[in-house]
Parts: structure tokens; sequence; C-alpha cells
């Protein structure tokens, strides 16, 4: 018995180490036997991630550990050396994309690393930074493939996922009557958007995921599955699994920072930048409520926040809550008909517009209230696989 890591085998033109994973388990010989598909999302602002930046794992079982490891040196010479240097081009990101490397390696006993997961989702891994293995392959994916083993799966949720076939194309087809029965099993998550109602089922882009369903336990991951790959208008797949995976488990974030607020940017897209006690804090357009409340905050506010640090350093905020809001200066009303009073001049009071009511005091300290109570967090479509709902906190 042994483990089997394997990543980096996509690019933006195509392809997915979830499908190859699943191509590899078909084509496992009769003596090997496979359990415990795992989907492990890393930190997102690895250099040379192509999409999601996830690794796959599986448990292998034989008698035969050294007619397997050759039968796995005959599949990567077949099926994955020719998928090195597979590179796309983004029309949303001027990021440098940077080619498939795919890694693979296999450990004979089961291993697991807390603090080398713990990295592997918050930070930078490099090649060099690697524990031994029984066996490895490849290149960069040599670093997803290990964080996927040596994951402790202490938290988990599951993720059924099926394949388009080969000769598929067009938009996804699901039928709506299943989705629906999807959506309203107990215990799948983040099937729908809630503001658009439209599917966060089904992914955009050249990738040969047919659909994903997100549950918090596998049996219902299993009858999600059944549900919607027999849907009378989904279209056929290839092929299904139900991965275990850390997706909505929050263990990429540690405890909530504390900060005092210097200064704020709002950007032209209505992206927000913060100037903290804790340094830099950005806060994307598409976090809605997080954005929202980024915009209200001005100099001297405390806040709460959580998120991952991007490789310039920059806190890309997750989760957002005022601790303490700085009150506001602004001119008194009229205590005649209520109108907002107008200074006369330098140190000549103030007057009402309207009814000429006069009055000495320039100033009045106004409290502020937040325009969300407690935590908020991006809406479902636009949240970091590992985020956890706060529902669920």
């Amino acid at each position: 018995m042994g483990w089997l890591g394997l990543d980096d085998t996509d690019s933006l033109n195509g392809g997915c180490t979830t499908e190859v994973l699943f191509q590899l388990l078909k084509d496992l010989p009769e003596y090997a036997s496979y359990s415990n598909p795992r989907l492990v999302r890393l930190w997102p602002f690895a250099q040379r991630r192509t999409r999601g930046n996830a690794a796959v794992a599986v448990e292998l079982t034989t008698e035969n550990e050294k007619e397997l490891l050759k039968h796995l040196d005959d599949w990567w010479i077949q099926h994955l050396v020719a998928l090195k240097g597979e590179i796309g081009t983004s029309n949303h990101s001027d990021r440098t994309q940077y080619p498939a490397d795919p890694g693979m390696v296999w450990v004979s006993e089961a291993m697991n690393d807390e603090v080398f997961y713990k990295s592997a989702v918050s930070s930078e891994i490099q090649i060099s930074e690697l524990p031994s293995v029984t066996r490895h392959w490849g290149g960069n994916g040599r670093i997803g493939a290990t964080a996927a083993i040596l994951w402790p799966a202490t938290h988990f949720t599951y993720e059924a996922i099926a394949w388009r076939e080969d000769d598929s194309e067009g938009p996804r087809q699901l039928d709506e009557e299943a989705l629906t029965l999807v959506e309203d099993l107990e215990d799948t998550f983040l099937c729908r958007n809630p503001k658009l109602g439209t599917s966060l089922l089904a992914p955009r882009g050249n990738s040969p995921v047919l659909f994903g369903i997100r549950a918090w336990s596998k049996d219902v991951a299993q009858q999600a599955l059944s549900i919607l790959e027999n849907g009378k208008d989904t279209e056929p797949s290839k092929g299904s699994l139900v991965f275990q995976t850390n997706q909505a488990t929050g263990d990429h974030l540690g405890k909530p920072i504390e900060a005092v607020v210097r200064s704020k940017s709002i950007l032209k897209k209505g992206h927000v930048v913060l100037e903290t006690s804790e340094g830099q804090w950005m806060a994307f357009r598409q976090s809605h409520t997080v954005a929202l409340l980024s915009q209200w905050l001005i100099e001297g506010d405390i806040i709460l926040g959580n998120g991952l640090r991007d490789e310039k350093n920059v806190l890309h905020i997750e989760l957002l809550q005022v601790k303490q809001s700085m009150s506001e200066q602004k001119r008194p009303r009229c205590k005649v008909c209520n109108k907002s009073m107008k200074s006369m001049g330098k140190n000549q009071g103030l007057r009402c517009k309207k009814c000429n009511q006069t009055s000495s005091r320039g100033w009045i300290e106004v409290e502020r209230v937040a325009p969300f109570v407690g935590w908020v967090q991006p809406p479902p479509s636009s949240r970091r696989h590992l985020s956890k709902p706060l529902e669920e906190r």
C-alpha cells in the first residue's frame, strides 16, 4: 500500500490533472487497486500555477510494488512526458504564463506533514524544500503532488467530478431539474450563485470537466453525482470520481489580524487598497460586501481581517469585520427645519439657508455605523476554493 501524487499536467489551452488521474486509474493493472482519491488546493499565487493550482493523490494497494512502479514508469512515458512544455495565453490576466511541467510522486507508506501542508496552502514552495520520497518523476509538479500526499486531512469536504467525452464541444449541458434536486440536498454547497441564480457546478474555459459537485459528506456527493449524471438533459460523461478535498475548510488561513486603517484608495473599477498598521490590504470589487465595507472605512478605524498574502505581501481580504470605528465631524442640523447648516465665514458661526437660524457651534462629532454587522466575505462565485462559508464557521 502506498500513495501516488500528481500535478501540473494542464495549461490554459486545456487539460485537467483530475482527468489525468482518472485515466491513470482506468489503466491500473489487475494486481493493483485504488481508494481515497483526493483533490488538494494549494497557494493560489504560486508563480508557476496554471488555473486553480490544485493537485491530486490516491492510495494504491498492491502485493507487487516493483511491478506497479514499472507500470507507472511506462505510463509516465506514454502519457505525461508529452505534456511537458504545454503553454497557453490568458485573455484575463497579464501574469506571466509558464509551461506545464508534470510531476508524479510515490511513497510506499502513508505519510502526512501538517507543517509542509500548511506552507503549501499559504506560501510558495520550492523543489529544494521537498522531503524524500520513495520515487518521483518529472519536475515542478512534484511540489503539488507531494503536498497532496502529505495533506493530513484533519478537515475535509468532498467533490464529485465528471468529465466530458473527448469529442464534446460547446456549452456544457446539465439537466435543470437534476440541478435543482442536487442543490436541494442537505449536504451540498456552492451549487448556485444566490444572486444571479446561475449554476456554479460547470467550469468555464478549456477544461475537460463537465461538472463538480461540492458536498460535506461522501454519501451525499455520490448521491448528487448519480442524480446529475442521470439527468434527462445532462450530456454523457466519460466517467466520474468522488474526491476528498480541502475545499471550504479554511486551512489556508491563520488567526484573524487586527489592524488600524492608515489610508484608503478606491481604484477606478471599484477595487479598494487599504494601507494599514499591518501592511497593505486589497479588496476586489467582485468581493461585493468586503469591497463595500472597505470603501466605507476611514483613517483610524480598527478592523479585523483575514486572507492570503500574495507574492508582493499584499493581503487579499477574504474576511473583514469592523472592530471599532472612528466618529466623524459634521455640520449640525438646524433645530427648526432639520437642514444642514452652513458656515457664514471664518469665526462667524453657522446659518441655516432655509430659515436663517444661526448657531455658534461649528462641528459636531457623529458616530459612524458600519453598513454590515459582524464578519463579511465574498459571494460564493468570488470565493477561493479553500474559503470556509461563514455559516459553517
